[in-house]
């Protein structure tokens, strides 16, 4: 029988062998990348055993079609409720309604980590010369920054105002013809996300994190950000990791933490790759960062996400690309992107040899040349196939 997922006492998921998981089919190409991704898990689930019940709810267009809501109470709800869930892409309302759904979901469920992991499979398509090279982990903070939202529009009532407040407040002399942002950056919103990269590197072995920030124009927000993550490792994990500066780039045993400026980080990654590995930023940085990295390595039609909150267990894994409405229903569009969501996904309720035999389904599919057109159009001898062909190959090799 089917049962929900449940954070223990001990801040531990709970994880039945058949969990009900929440789904959003997504918009546009989401008919078509959806069904693919899910034969995948499943069948991947049920090489260890597991069976999954897939409870459907609704946002974006269908959400708007069916019940006239963007994004649905019930679906909210149904979340956090459930905790775990996994969604394709989603449309953004144009003029009104949210700014954007996907930001709308993390920020009602506090998802403060969006974690993007990015690396190459042997195959794939790429215009760099050494994306082998390219392994890094991005934790991307979800909750702040321009985000947030908060800016009044120029020329309007509340710019004149705000600028007003600020000019009497501060002497801060802004243009009349300008709208204004306001950018938050909190210490502990920016320590949590940090505390989690730290942690995410402990498990996993890695032996190096960067702090990416533009903290020598911006010395209160994102100069705070790296000072705040530098405390946080003297503090709290000084037995496993230590800054550059405490230790002359000789961290011994321990992880090295250091920092860099986003836009040097934005040429490093390209000329110098494999001196990256786990990487934590604020969201505007990490959005750059994720998308500049995948199309080091196939681009985001291969590039999963997830987004998470480590203290309640709640989590929500996605695809990084948008909805393409143009191919929907075509059964045409690459599907890694989910597929590997979900493998991520299930890595993080700790199923992680399916999750590894998912991304060796996708290795062994692509090496063997059968891949779908967005990947044939850029190789050598390459067996084009459909969206739901290549979701059968990848099962096939489960």
């Amino acid at each position: 029988m089917a049962e929900k997922i449940t954070m223990g006492d001990d801040g531990v998921l709970n994880v039945p062998d058949d969990p009900i998981i929440p789904f959003i089919e997504g918009d546009g190409t989401g008919v078509d990348i959806w069904p693919a991704a899910r034969l995948v898990l499943d069948t991947a689930a049920a090489k260890y055993g597991h069976s999954i019940e897939w409870k459907e709810v609704l946002a974006g267009e269908k959400a708007y079609n069916e019940t006239g809501e963007w994004l649905p109470q019930a679906t909210v709800e149904t979340f956090s409720e459930y905790l775990i869930g996994i969604k394709g892409p989603l449309t953004t309302p144009i003029g009104g309604g949210f700014r954007s759904l996907n930001v709308a979901l993390r920020q009602i469920l506090d998802l403060y980590v969006c974690l993007r992991p990015v690396r190459w499979f042997e195959g794939v398509p790429s215009p760099v010369k050494r994306p082998e090279l390219v392994d890094m982990v991005i934790f991307r903070e979800n909750t702040e920054d321009i985000y947030a939202g908060l800016e009044v529009e120029a020329m309007t009532p509340d710019a004149k105002k705000l600028r007003e407040l600020l000019e009497d407040a501060f002497g801060w002399r802004i243009a009349e013809d300008a709208g204004i942002g306001i950018k938050p950056i909190s210490k502990t919103c920016s320590q949590r996300l940090q505390r989690a990269a730290i942690q995410y590197a402990v498990e996993r072995g890695r032996p190096r994190i960067h702090w990416v920030h533009k903290g020598n124009i911006m010395k209160f927000t994102e100069g705070a950000f790296q000072k705040w993550g530098y405390e946080l490792v003297r503090e709290e994990f000084s037995d496993v990791a230590v800054g550059w500066d405490d230790c002359g780039g000789e961290p011994g045993d321990r992880i090295l933490v250091q920092d860099t400026i986003a836009d040097i980080a934005l040429q490093q990654v390209l000329t110098r790759p494999s001196e990256f590995d786990v990487i934590a930023t604020m969201n505007l940085n990490g959005d750059y960062l994720s998308d500049a990295l995948a199309a080091q390595v196939g681009g985001i039609g291969i590039a999963p996400g997830g987004n998470a909150n480590y203290v309640t267990g709640h989590g929500i894994f996605e695809a990084t690309h948008g909805t393409a409405p143009r191919y929907a229903g075509q059964d045409k569009v690459n599907p890694s992107s989910v597929i590997l969501s979900g493998a991520l996904m299930f890595e993080h309720i700790g199923w992680k040899d399916a999750a590894d035999d998912i991304v060796r389904g996708i290795e062994s599919a692509v090496a063997d040349r059968i891949v779908t057109y967005d990947f044939a159009r850029l190789m050598d001898d390459a067996t084009e196939v459909r969206c739901s062909e290549f979701a059968s190959a990848v099962a096939d090799r489960l």
